[in-house]
């Protein structure tokens, strides 16, 4: 193989990865014309298509996947390898990619990663906002940040924050004209803005508990989110009772602009967690990233 076409298929992935030519070349820091040449370049090279292209799109091809699968395996070795020789560097460096969603950036990464890359001009952190569980090795990415209970059994996980709660809340107006739920089964008579993770996955079912007592509610409503702050946003305008972590409607809570119901059902839980995967070698940016997230309570 000739060195141009390792290259080529190093932009070949990062275009199936973005799913778009345009963020591949920001991504890459090259033109999206510099892009599309490559791609053309590569599929005349190997002799069959790779990618299927609309005006709106950007997916694989079955050739495309089969591709995919026989070069990333060889890449993650070589990042591996790389990471190993970094990291015997004195200066941490390189490239930290994760994933998280939009409350655990705002709440636990900012604070920390802004004052990392004002410590450390060597390092870049790469932030990705999903709702859903994101799969590590598919994105390609060195860590996620998640609740605990969301963290699967293959994933080495280190705490970044403390016990969360949730909290049901909604503007005082609304309260007014339904009435105050007293208990979970109350919902059933409220307007609920719900949440669903997923385009696919069902919509997220209320969960709460008091004194051993565990109750799951499924709730509904006029509107459903992806992103937790539509619904706290939702809240605010009077559209019904949404459900979220204590610390994303707290300012609003003290600010009066919404009201809490239901506090004695929302028992603290093991917070966020930063996880990985043992069988990858860490860099010594994630290193000293984990080292300054870890939660010492």
């Amino acid at each position: 193989m000739r060195r141009d076409e390792l290259g080529d298929l190093t932009v070949f992935m990062t275009v199936a990865e973005e799913g778009n030519f345009t963020r591949a070349a920001n991504r890459l820091g090259v033109s999206q014309s510099a892009v599309s040449h490559t791609i053309r370049r590569l599929e005349a090279s190997l002799g069959f298509r790779v990618l299927n292209r609309t005006s709106r799109s950007v997916s694989t091809t079955d050739m495309g996947e089969k591709l995919i699968g026989a070069l990333r395996p060889g890449l993650e070795q070589i990042e591996t390898r790389i990471e190993e020789l970094r990291s015997m560097g004195d200066t941490p460096s390189g490239l930290v990619r994760l994933t998280a969603s939009a409350t655990a950036v705002r709440f636990i990464l900012w604070p920390v990663i802004m004052e990392l890359v004002r410590d450390y001009p060597d390092i870049q952190v790469e932030i990705n906002t999903n709702s859903r569980l994101a799969d590590l090795a598919e994105g390609r990415f060195d860590a996620a940040v998640r609740l605990a209970e969301m963290v699967g059994p293959d994933l080495i996980a280190v705490p970044v924050g403390p016990a969360v709660e949730m909290a049901a809340v909604a503007a005082p107006t609304y309260l007014e004209q339904r009435g105050v739920p007293l208990h979970p089964a109350d919902l059933d008579r409220h307007d609920c803005i719900v949440m669903r993770f997923g385009a696919t996955s069902a919509a997220y079912d209320w969960e709460f508990e008091r004194k051993g007592e565990e109750i799951v509610r499924k709730v509904s409503g006029p509107l459903l989110f992806n992103e937790a702050e539509f619904c706290v946003q939702a809240a605010r305008e009077g559209y019904g009772i949404c459900y979220v972590t204590l610390p994303e409607v707290a300012a609003d809570i003290r600010a009066g602009r919404l009201r809490r119901v239901l506090s004695d059902w929302c028992e603290p839980f093991d917070g966020f967690h930063l996880c990985y995967s043992s069988r990858r070698q860490m860099s010594s940016a994630l290193r000293l990233l984990i080292d300054r997230l870890r939660y010492r309570g």
